[in-house]
């Protein structure tokens, strides 16, 4: 009677250049790993499902591979990588439709076809400032003015906003509700310094000092300044609304766990609590900072139509008046799809970060 072949479980994700693959076995011993006529042959002795044996396994790719495939033993498993000949994203694993049964996705690996990209123009980009790091002088250098730089910048914009949170939050215990109507007067300085500042943040993502995507960055900076500059900073008849408060506690919540991220970031430190709190608080507190905008500029609505500040007269032959309350209205749609493109941006950060549960792929 012919032995049963037994097969482990393997497990496989993908980039644009690469496949991946997981054997789950322990203790392998004479692992025979080969690719021929672009079908993947594996056959080892170690302990899997089935106990210690003997398991083997064949896969047809989908598509042409390089003929080596590289492989590294561990304890509790084989990792195999494959390259592609052609760099490209296949829609599976094998030239069979059906999934063998033995194979699944590799979740601890796996990315989606539009993160893969964001992937590789990211190793791109990495690439790329590294040879104009090399060719402008030492990489060690420029790294390292980089970093303190970068670090400095986080460190005064954490300090700033600080001074705010803690300001504002003393002043709450001592004088209660009563703090919510002198807030502008009080912090206003410093979140003017803070806020001209962060168009720092904005230069560095736009010039490759830094990673950040440019959009969010700049959604962030023209939103917040022109509640700041505008809504309040030109009425002073909003000055004195509690609005004011609500806003300005719930930026300086934001920053004020932001910001250190960023600094530890700088030195290639990662404390988790930290890490943890700037990759989660954004969750209910950007809803919230995007609610109390939207207040304000409504609040804000009835006395720019009562002074006519910012609103004009077109010329003859229309002469029609135009007021600031209409672009206000406007303002308030892109405030919430503002919010929708920073959260997306955010919670695909979350992702990569911690990664999430994904629905079974066939």
């Amino acid at each position: 009677m012919e032995n049963q072949v037994l097969t482990p479980h393997v497990y496989w994700a993908q980039r644009h250049r690469e496949l991946y693959l997981r054997v789950e076995l322990s203790d392998v011993q004479n692992p025979a790993i080969s690719i021929t006529e672009n079908v993947l042959h594996f056959k080892a002795q170690g302990h899997g499902a089935k106990g210690d044996n003997v398991y083997e396994f064949h896969l047809e790719f989908l598509d042409l591979v390089k003929p080596e495939p590289v492989y590294k033993l561990t304890q509790r498993q084989v990792n195999i990588t494959v390259q592609k000949k052609v760099s490209q994203w296949w829609d599976r694993l094998t030239k069979q439709e059906k999934r063998p049964l033995f194979l699944a996705p590799d979740f601890d690996r796996w990315l989606d076809e539009s993160d893969a990209e964001m992937e590789l123009r990211a190793k791109e980009e990495e690439r790329l400032n590294k040879l104009r790091l090399e060719s402008q002088g030492s990489p060690e250098t420029l790294t390292s003015l980089k970093k303190g730089y970068l670090f400095m910048y986080n460190l005064v914009q954490f300090l700033g906003f600080s001074w705010i949170f803690v300001n504002m939050t003393v002043r709450l215990f001592i004088l209660g509700k009563e703090s919510f109507y002198d807030t502008f007067h009080t912090v206003a300085d410093m979140m003017y310094f803070c806020q001209m500042l962060s168009v720092v943040e904005t230069i560095n993502a736009t010039i490759g000092v830094t990673k950040s995507p440019v959009i969010p960055s700049l959604i962030q900076l023209l939103g917040r300044n022109f509640i700041l500059f505008i809504i309040f900073g030109t009425m002073e008849e909003m000055q004195n609304k509690a609005v004011v408060f609500f806003v300005f506690y719930i930026w300086s919540t934001i920053e004020i766990f932001r910001y250190p991220f960023y600094m530890l970031t700088c030195i290639d430190m990662d404390w988790k609590v930290l890490t943890w709190l700037r990759y989660t608080v954004w969750i209910p507190l950007y809803p919230l900072g995007c609610l109390t905008e939207a207040v304000a500029v409504i609040q804000s609505i009835p006395i720019f139509n009562e002074t006519g500040r910012f609103s004009f007269t077109l010329p003859y032959p229309v002469k029609i008046k135009v007021r600031f309350s209409f672009f206000l209205q406007i303002y308030l749609i892109i405030l919430f799809l503002g919010l929708y493109v920073n959260f997306r941006h955010l919670y695909k950060q979350r992702r990569r970060r911690f990664g999430q549960k994904k629905k079974k792929i066939h």
